[in-house]
């Protein structure tokens, strides 16, 4: 059920044209149903079946499916003269940049203006276009139908399922051009990759940083006594470490040191090394590491190996890429 906003009427000062609306839309919705009414008594077994039994039908009926066209052009005459009224109000108010856009713009009304044929049900997009007109001014809100709902939903779902399929086709296009190696991938490698070597490495090295300094920073203590256990455990499964407390006297105070001391270098160098990665610092090693995986155009060093590992890469984020569209989306919301 479609309810008015009487609120939004009023203050859209839109009211003639509101009652000139649902006087089209009512004509064009009897419109309609004469014609399909019509077409179905075009058949002569309908016609034989009303005539034995309903023969009122039939009596009344017939003289107007034999002469359909004229009372066809009486609805026509009425759709015409409201498009011409509604081109000459778009003309003196200046709603398009030229006086000859409208009938361009809504050719829709036109063309279903032929009586001929398929053409004449081309009328429903009037039907479509006065409700959506009526929407916009928020004088009713067709979202809140339910028939709309039920057609909307199974509309989406058509739609992205057409979609994922056509993105799915195309993605595994692509994966099978990658495969074949040359020229594509020295296309993307030399002519996208490796030009931006540097933009890649300092994004690199900003989210390493981010992420050090997010993950590592607040729990320092934590990591800190996590590596000294486990150094802790390392050495005492040692069996040269171990063999020291038996050295008379000062054995068992040269393991504890040496214990301490190696717990406490392992600590400073990966908080050393984790420190360096928290700050700008880590550029340096983000881009030799960067040059590595995307050499020089013509260097034919690990050539191969490269091709492949980048290979590897983009089937990998293609395949991720594809998982995330074969969630069905509309099957959640069923």
């Amino acid at each position: 059920m479609v309810t008015i906003n009487r609120a939004n009427l009023r203050a859209s000062h839109q009211l003639p044209w509101f009652l000139l609306d649902l006087l089209m839309l009512g004509l064009l919705l009897l419109n309609l149903a004469l014609l399909v009414f019509d077409s179905v008594y075009s058949f002569i077994a309908v016609q034989n079946l009303l005539a034995q039994h309903a023969p009122v039908i039939t009596q009344y009926y017939q003289p107007v499916h034999e002469n359909f066209i004229f009372y066809d052009l009486l609805f026509v005459t009425v759709f015409l003269a409201e498009f011409l009224l509604r081109w000459g109000y778009a003309v003196k108010s200046n709603s398009y940049a030229r006086w000859y856009f409208y009938p361009f713009i809504h050719w829709y009304d036109l063309v279903g203006c032929i009586p001929v044929g398929s053409l004449r049900f081309l009328r429903i997009l009037r039907v479509i276009s006065i409700l959506y007109r009526l929407h916009k001014y928020n004088i009713i809100d067709v979202t809140r139908n339910r028939l709309f709902q039920f057609a909307n939903f199974y509309y989406e779902a058509f739609m992205e399922e057409l979609s994922d399929k056509i993105a799915l086709k195309i993605l595994s296009g692509i994966q099978l051009e990658i495969s074949r190696g040359a020229p594509l991938l020295d296309r993307v490698k030399n002519d996208i990759l490796y030009p931006r070597r540097d933009l890649l490495t300092g994004w690199l090295s900003n989210r390493i940083a981010e992420t050090a300094q997010q993950g590592y920073v607040p729990n320092r203590g934590a990591l800190t006594r996590y590596i000294e256990s486990r150094v802790d455990i390392a050495l005492q499964d040692n069996l040269e470490i171990s063999r020291l407390r038996y050295v008379p006297v000062v054995g068992g105070t040269i393991k504890d040191t040496l214990e301490d001391a190696i717990g406490d270098i392992v600590a400073r160098v990966i908080h050393q090394i984790l420190d360096d990665l928290a700050t700008s610092s880590n550029h340096g090693f983000i881009e030799d590491i960067v040059q590595v995986l995307l050499p020089e155009p013509g260097n034919p060093d690990d050539q191969h190996a490269t091709n492949e590992a980048l290979i590897a890469l983009i089937n990998e984020i293609i395949e991720a890429v594809k998982a995330q569209i074969r969630i069905k989306h509309w099957r959640a919301e069923l």
